[in-house]
């Protein structure tokens, strides 16, 4: 199978574990056993109680639920998909296989600094179990960090890199680059002036380390950058030394829906940027409503709908608009 995605992917994402557990139903984080030395493999003991679970369990199916009223309200099927984990989300991992939607599955343990597998030297058997069309994983990794810490996650994620294109799976890489302590003096503890000034330069540094360590995404899901510049730069990288069907996608980190559809209209004019997986901006209100019980579960649903499709309109005219342009200016 060769390296790459060439097609539009509109991602609903709702892999979150922890976060469900935790920030929507108040679970308690789970007691952690001392593992033997060397043993990775060893699990959390515990867990959510049989009541939380069963709830995220329907939250998830839930969201699905939306997904599904968007595809019947024209959402494109060919683009569209769903980000779901095993732990909680198996029934609509199932049903979205069943109905040949895109499926996308994580491959990482959740809340966790440092990439690990979720299911240790298993992690092949959980991926086989349920063939999703990509494996994913979301990795914190900035290239001036800790470098004993990038090593150790290179390390594995080239494991898996490896593993998937031998067994022809597709790749799909998170990326998230948080700043060092350094990094977030010099701009003063702003956000903004990170993101706008040092992230940038700090993903296309990151894709080439991991590039060369033989980690090979077929996608890149990148936090949203504020000029085309940046995703140009960043797409030259994804694509270097050959690899010129890999591509982009944004990822929407829990930002407000102005803020995602900005970086969406942005990455869009970017040849090589070709779609989104988003999700607490598609699916929080609506869930947390539901949740307090100010909304039906119908109203939710539709609600999540309207959000999504919103996204992937406000997706495709850009990119319209900026073929357009570029056909104009020709």
């Amino acid at each position: 199978m060769a390296l790459g995605y060439r097609a539009p992917l509109y991602l609903m994402a709702f892999d979150h574990r922890g976060s469900f557990e935790h920030d929507l139903f108040g679970g308690k984080p789970p007691s952690v056993p001392q593992a033997r030395a060397g043993d990775r493999r060893a699990k959390p003991a515990g867990g959510p109680s049989d009541t939380v679970r069963a709830g995220i369990i329907d939250a998830k199916n839930l969201i699905y639920e939306g997904f599904v009223q968007a595809l019947e309200r024209g959402a494109p099927r060919d683009a569209a998909g769903v980000l779901v984990d095993e732990e909680f989300g198996t029934q609509v991992a199932r049903a979205a296989s069943a109905a040949g939607h895109v499926l996308a599955m994580p491959v990482e343990k959740s809340g966790q600094e440092e990439f690990e597998f979720a299911y240790g030297e298993d992690f092949a058997a959980h991926i086989e179990r349920f063939g999703p069309t990509f494996a994913k994983v979301l990795v914190r990794y900035n290239p001036d960090g800790d470098q004993d810490l990038n090593a150790r996650q290179t390390q594995r994620l080239a494991q898996l890199s490896a593993w998937l294109h031998d067994t022809e799976r597709r790749f799909l890489f998170e990326l998230l680059v948080p700043s060092t302590d350094d990094q977030w003096t010099r701009c003063g503890g702003d956000q903004g002036r990170y993101d706008r000034e040092l992230r940038p330069d700090l993903v296309v540094r990151a894709l080439a380390a991991l590039q060369d360590a033989d980690v090979e995404p077929d996608i890149w899901k990148i936090e949203g950058l504020d000029t085309a510049n940046a995703c140009a730069r960043v797409v030259a990288q994804a694509r270097a030394g050959g690899r010129d069907d890999v591509c982009c996608v944004v990822l929407g980190r829990g930002a407000d829906e102005a803020r995602v559809e900005q970086w969406l209209r942005i990455a869009a004019g970017v040849p090589g940027f070709d779609g989104f997986a988003v999700g607490r901006t598609l699916w929080e209100d609506a869930l947390r409503a539901w949740l307090a019980g100010t909304v039906t579960r119908d109203h939710a649903a539709t609600a999540i709908a309207d959000r999504y499709l919103a996204l992937i309109h406000t997706f495709l005219t850009a990119s319209d608009a900026s073929v357009l342009a570029g056909s104009e200016r020709s």
